[in-house]
């Protein structure tokens, strides 16, 4: 039991999307609750990549230099790409104070200083890896971490665990993943950057193009492709998307690509083929093979940037560069008289992405049945490729493009090559058991062959999906919903759509829930509540009365106050919409049917909120007319004591429906249970009734069973783990003779001598010893 509690208790610790959402501002980014001065302090910013982690971390710099954050003496920013270098070495020493920038004079001094002052100094980490590397990141073993030499995992170890510079700040920029396993349990604050919603998407179009002559018409034409607006949302596909429509629009074309693989292909070409000579495009297509292999190698070991000279040649060096595919960075030297080193990195994620789909599709010892392998919708044995999670989409769209003159200017592949492979696709999925696919795999397999555009493909997925769709806890991007809404459009089957925790935006929510053929979907209370306040202020009240007979709510667990908050929210939309519909002329009376066939409620707000929870949902309770099942049991134990128990049995003449009622492990005393048992005979559907693990003594068995013969309903009553004695027990084995009704009775308590109890069962046979 203790084990089950601690899992219940990482579980919340760690799951990002039950937590409340609120926005916050750039300056309140290092503001944390009050706590041990002297310890350090762990902020983390998560965020797919492309969303703009470093030009924030970036900012901050730039603020702190212009007088903001003045709690900082000392800022060192690294990227770790460039630090992590697996054969660089370092001293903190060295790390800050030559790595970063080297001071003049006074060296020594500086670092001394910052040693005895570490709470005045702030260090940023851009791209750290090492919250997901649960099995590889190592202890700092170094004896003086701040003088020894060291990996950047042993030194970044040593940070985190408060062994070095104890009490400075750290922030880490990192992706985010389903588990943040080391160091989780050592971040005071986690803040994830969402991208751009759709106006700051238009706003960013429009300042890239308000210089240009093409001002009016960019944002037009970049809207109507539906799909690529949506890949706007992140800032980095956003520049894309806004440079291709730049270059479509100088040379006079009407319309943007259909696809991501298009629109790279495209930039690709742009970037390398423009005014160029026989010689040359030879040349450049021989180094972008190599690059692409390049980028592979890299890729598999969730790597960007390598050392300048371990590139093949100076040719491909300066091809990267020259086109911007590659940005340089100088190395760290430990000495003055070490020689400078220099490395590359990718400038891009998305076009070491691209250029390894590309080598796959292009690399002569990959045979055409082996490509489908590196495509993540696979089966769970194998392991999908997250870091490089834009390449399967791209080596799909690249299948089917094969033929396209942009792609055939970038490679000698022949037709028949692209046409075995396209085969080689369509076959393997063809083949796949699509209803086997886990939720994450499934959303893969929608991408990728979204990215195809093959009709066929398409409608074979749409009409192999299963009727109920779950992506609960999946995080569903604004270009995810786009190709799922897509998908589901083809279909002729009805479908059930589980939206909770998924982080999709209104808009997708308000495209999925207009669907026809979507009957019925859950999301989050909050999300739900918030489209239909948009839908009542538009009037669009078709919509709204569609889209409310569509919600589930069915179960419904209760763990935070927020959830408490938007199930009042809910009840009190109700109100609102019996007056919207009223307005409308469609009936004269209105419930919206989650709240109306809401059959069972868990709570499980923890000893913390149990009790403020609990009476602000005893205001609503009536609102749900159907309730069978009310659980007020938890792992973490609610505690909402005999306050919430008096509370809660004012509310029971109106729970007619109730048939089960648990309230195990919430420290209610003879107090709470006299007040239950004198409103316990008005559940006139109540079957189950459970107490167990509370601290209710003979005064409450004895309330208990007076009431006992008066509730004709029940079949089951537990007060195990109690404080009954003998004398208790025999009062309600007395009350138990004139309760044919009753099926069970669960009273062991160690209170009662294990003699006495064997005797009232051998009399009744119903009491469980």
């Amino acid at each position: 039991k203790n084990s089950a509690k601690a899992m219940e208790k990482e579980l919340v610790t760690c799951s990002l999307q039950e937590k409340e959402k609120t926005a916050i501002d750039r300056s309140q980014i290092f503001q944390i609750p009050p706590r041990k001065d002297l310890e350090t302090k762990v902020i983390v910013v998560l965020g797919k990549a492309g969303m703009g982690k470093s030009i924030l971390v970036q900012k901050i710099c730039q603020d702190w230099s212009n007088g903001e954050f003045s709690q900082f003496e000392f800022v060192f920013w690294f990227d770790c790409k460039q630090i992590s270098l697996p054969e660089k070495q370092y001293s903190l020493k060295e790390l800050l104070l030559d790595s970063f920038v080297k001071p003049q004079e006074g060296s020594k001094e500086i670092f001394e200083y910052i040693l005895q002052n570490p709470a005045k100094v702030l260090l940023v980490f851009d791209g750290f890896k090492g919250l997901h590397d649960h099995e590889n990141f190592p202890r700092c073993s170094a004896s003086q971490p701040e003088k020894d030499l060291c990996s950047i995992k042993e030194l970044l170890s040593g940070l985190i665990q408060k062994k070095i510079l104890n009490g400075c700040t750290l922030l880490f920029t990192a992706r985010p993943k389903d588990k943040l396993y080391q160091c989780m349990s050592k971040v005071d604050k986690t803040i994830e950057i969402v991208g751009f919603s759709p106006q700051q998407r238009e706003l960013y179009i429009t300042k890239y193009f308000e210089e240009s002559p093409y001002c009016d018409s960019a944002l037009k034409l970049i809207k109507e492709c539906e799909y690529l607006f949506s890949h706007c949302y992140s800032p980095v596909m956003c520049r894309f998307v806004c440079f291709l429509c730049e270059t479509v629009l100088e040379v006079g074309e009407k319309s943007l690509p259909s696809t991501l693989t298009e629109v790279f292909l495209k930039f690709f070409q742009q970037k390398i083929m423009i005014m160029q000579t026989d010689v040359t495009t030879t040349q450049n297509q021989e180094s972008l093979a190599t690059l692409a292999r390049i980028a592979w190698c890299l890729g598999e070991k969730h790597q960007s940037a390598m050392k300048s000279d371990l590139l093949p040649s100076t040719e491909v060096k300066e091809f990267a560069l020259k086109y911007g595919f590659f940005l340089p960075f100088a190395l760290p030297r430990h000495s003055d008289s070490e020689e400078e080193e220099f490395g590359s990195t990718f400038s891009d994620f998305a076009i070491q992405n691209f250029l390894c789909a590309l080598h796959l599709l292009l690399a002569e010892e990959l045979r055409d049945k082996n490509l489908t392998k590196y495509l993540s919708f696979l089966s769970k044995k194998k392991k999908p490729y997250n870091w490089l999670d834009l390449m399967p989409r791209f080596l799909a769209g690249l299948m089917f493009l094969q033929d396209d003159p942009y792609f055939c200017s970038l490679s000698n592949e022949d037709a028949k090559q692209s046409t075995k492979k396209q085969k080689t696709l369509l076959k393997y999925i063809r083949r796949l058991q699509i209803n086997t696919l886990c939720p994450e795999r499934l959303l893969e397999l929608l991408r990728c062959v979204y990215e195809t555009q093959n009709n066929y493909l398409l409608q074979h997925v749409a009409l192999r999906l299963e009727p109920d769709l779950s992506f609960l806890g999946i995080g569903l991007t604004p270009p995810d919903v786009h190709v799922l809404h897509s998908i589901l459009k083809r279909s002729r089957k009805e479908f059930s759509l589980d939206l909770r925790n998924s982080g999709i935006d209104m808009q997708g929510l308000r495209a999925l829930v207009s669907l026809r053929n979507v009957t019925s979907f859950r999301a989050s209370l909050s999300d739900t509540v918030r489209l239909w306040k948009s839908l009542e202020q538009t009037k669009d009240y078709e919509l709204l009365k569609a889209s409310t007979e569509k919600f589930v709510l069915d179960p419904f667990k209760a763990r935070t106050m927020k959830d408490i908050s938007d199930l009042s929210d809910l009840v009190e939309m109700q109100e609102k919409m019996i007056n919207c519909v009223e307005e409308a002329s469609v009936c004269t009376r209105y419930e919206i049917p989650a709240i109306r066939n809401l059959r069972k409620l868990e709570f499980a707000l923890g000893p913390a909120c149990g009790l403020q929870g609990l009476l602000k949902l005893v205001k609503i309770l009536t609102a749900f007319p159907s309730l069978q099942h009310l659980d007020l049991d938890a792992l973490s134990e609610n505690g909402i004591g005999d306050e919430g128990a008096k509370s809660l049995s004012e509310v029971f003449p109106t729970l007619t429906s109730l048939e089960t009622l648990n309230l195990s492990q919430n420290k209610i005393t003879d107090l709470g249970a006299e007040n239950l048992a004198t409103a316990l005979p008005s559940l006139s559907s109540l079957k189950t009734l459970s107490l167990y693990n509370n601290n209710i003594c003979d005064f409450g068995a004895e309330n208990l069973a007076k009431v006992l013969p008066a509730m004709t309903s029940l079949r089951v009553l537990d007060v195990q783990y109690n404080k009954i004695t003998g004398a208790g027990a025999q009062q309600l084995t007395d009350s138990l003779r004139k309760c044919p009704h009753i099926k069970n009775l669960v009273m062991w308590n160690p209170t009662i001598p294990y003699g006495v109890l064997e005797h009232l069962h051998q009399l009744d046979s119903r009491i469980s010893v």
